[in-house]
């Protein structure tokens, strides 16, 4: 999980690292609601639990843990004090992590990998290159996320709905180089995030995804 900003509002986005599919994202401010909401979206999403690789961010913990922690009540130890109130613990299967940057004076001077809830993470597995490659893309197919552009979002719905499209657009429409397959005929085949989710069989062209009937089918699929 991460995000891309700039000074007041973000797109938070959870990619998965195999199929590459963006599969959740909020657009707004750097809240603890927000980030409520983006892993609340990610666990309607995945059957089980994932597991989960973001920045430093200090509130992505507390999000994970309200959306899949597990209500605990401690034993009584027979020691003097008060006892450990009940509260919500990270289920056994639970694997998360952080890849932490610190800077000094603007520099990078350390890359820290931190395992916050489960056991057997090895370090190699603990990176956010891909939501990084993601947000790299975003920036590069997205005008209203340069740094300086005169083709910003006056406000969040704007940005909301354009960023819909646009995910949608790389889930569905958009072949991923890192994806291709060869075929029955022995060509490389191309293939979407969507298609490598079994989701769909085939590319969609914009024309598809703009006409296609979402009113005939539950939000739940």
């Amino acid at each position: 999980m991460g995000c891309y900003q700039d000074d007041g509002t973000w797109v938070w986005t959870a990619v998965d690292p195999v199929s590459k599919a963006v599969l959740a994202h909020v657009v707004g401010a750097r809240r603890q609601r927000l980030a409520d909401r983006i892993v609340a979206q990610v666990k309607a999403r995945i059957a089980g639990t994932p597991f989960f690789v973001s920045d430093g961010l200090r509130l992505y913990p507390r999000a994970i843990l309200r959306m899949y922690g597990q209500w605990t009540e401690y034993p009584r130890t027979g020691r003097r004090g008060r006892p450990r109130k009940p509260g919500l613990a990270p289920p056994l299967d639970m694997r998360y992590a952080q890849v932490v940057k610190h800077h000094r004076d603007g520099h990078l001077i350390e890359v820290e990998r931190k395992v916050i809830f489960g056991n057997d993470i090895a370090a190699s597995e603990i990176s956010t290159s891909f939501v990084k490659r993601c947000n790299l893309t975003m920036r590069q197919e997205n005008k209203r996320l340069e740094r300086r552009t005169l083709a910003f979002s006056k406000g969040v719905r704007e940005l909301e709905g354009q960023m819909t499209l646009y995910f949608a657009s790389f889930n569905l429409c958009r072949p991923h180089m890192s994806l291709k397959r060869d075929g029955a005929s022995g060509k490389s085949a191309r293939r979407t995030p969507m298609m490598m989710l079994d989701l769909t069989d085939h590319v969609w062209s914009l024309r598809e995804l703009l006409t296609f009937p979402y009113h005939n089918i539950s939000p739940c699929n």
